[in-house]
């Protein structure tokens, strides 16, 4: 018997259909699992096609949104009318938009793990052959993993991956003149995030992934969008002339240099999301443990606190200080031997940071 599926609630509505949460539950009530179901109509049908054979391609890459399945369902909604559904992952957190909003500020150090992950997602994308075309906070997907941590006297702690999603705008590499571009509007996704060449030419070249990929970790670090823009006629010009968002000197001096590459005029200059990921903004990056949620109890009352810990400081090089000898009075030292001193690194304190 299949399980029963009960509508929870909607996550959302794009161009080519609605997204929604659905509780699946087996014939005797065990194992209860969620799926976010993406439904589209008939009209709409080769979008939601094409994403389902891109994922399905994809499926066993990491950082990108799995689909479950072999060929999309169909079934009808509430007004009689065929649709057809693509069934994936849930992701609990939402997305990188709702995320920022409820966090207020990303720590640094979260901003960097959420980078190396998209740049490890684009790396399948783009070996497969494709550009995302549409790489934007609301395209991004945070899933919590919980784990119980014995130490501390114990406590559930949560660590976040980041995930790809939404590839109903993904086109082959150096496709020309995509169906999305327009003369008048000529934005192969949301305009806000579009690279200078893709406007100019219509062509979908890697790079403007990497491009937007600027944007989106800009607007990590700022918790605003990378323009100041309403309407994409005013956002045209600017990058007609080959303009790149301003960079606030708030960033980080390493990110401010990982950004200026994303940002480069030429395409051709910000590499590849190969390279990108061995830039030294991301360097260690794997080595630092993930943003943690911990739920104190203190008074009766239950806080929760993301706690970033640093680097494990005892893998850090140690420094040696050469100490010359005291030199008594009317003795000749030059002959005498140094004194070395090991200096371990001073280990690094916990942020905290409040999760509405």
């Amino acid at each position: 018997m299949q399980p029963s599926m009960e509508f929870m609630k909607s996550l959302g509505k794009g161009s080519y259909g609605s997204v929604d949460l659905i509780k699946f539950t087996n014939p005797d009530g065990s194992n209860p699992y969620y799926q976010a179901v993406k439904s589209s109509t008939a009209h709409d049908y080769e979008y939601l096609f094409k994403e389902f054979k891109i994922l399905s391609k994809l499926r066993d890459s990491p950082s990108i949104v799995r689909t479950f399945g072999t060929s999309l369902s169909r079934g009808v909604n509430d007004y009689g009318v065929r649709v057809y559904k693509m069934s994936m992952e849930y992701a609990a957190a939402g997305s990188l938009t709702s995320f920022m909003e409820k966090t207020r500020s990303l720590p640094d150090s979260l901003i960097r793990d959420f980078t190396r992950m998209i740049l490890q997602g684009l790396v399948s994308v783009h070996s497969h052959g494709y550009v995302h075309c549409d790489l934007k906070p609301e395209n991004l997907l945070v899933f919590p993993v919980h784990e119980y941590d014995e130490e501390d006297g114990g406590g559930w702690r949560v660590s976040y991956d980041l995930k790809i999603s939404d590839f109903g705008m993904a086109t082959e590499v150096g496709e020309k003149k995509s169906e999305f571009w327009e003369f008048d509007s000529p934005y192969l996704g949301t305009a806000l995030y579009m690279s200078p060449e893709s406007v100019h030419d219509g062509i979908a070249e890697k790079a403007l992934d990497l491009w937007s990929l600027g944007c989106v970790v800009l607007e990590m670090y700022t918790g605003e969008p990378p323009w100041a823009f309403q309407e994409s006629e005013e956002l045209l010009p600017v990058l007609l002339n080959g303009n790149a968002p301003e960079i606030p000197e708030s960033v980080p001096w390493d990110a401010r240099q990982f950004l200026q590459t994303c940002f480069a005029r030429n395409p051709e200059e910000r590499g590849s999301a190969s390279e990108l990921l061995y830039h030294p903004f991301l360097r260690n990056v794997s080595d630092q443990r993930k943003a943690k949620v911990r739920v104190i109890g203190s008074g009766g009352k239950r806080t929760s606190v993301v706690v970033l810990k640093s680097k494990d400081f005892t893998k850090k090089a140690l420094r040696v200080k050469i100490i010359p000898p005291k030199a008594p009075e009317f003795k000749k030292i030059i002959n005498r031997p140094l004194r070395l001193k090991i200096i371990p690194p001073k280990p690094r304190g916990c942020n905290l940071v409040p999760v509405q």
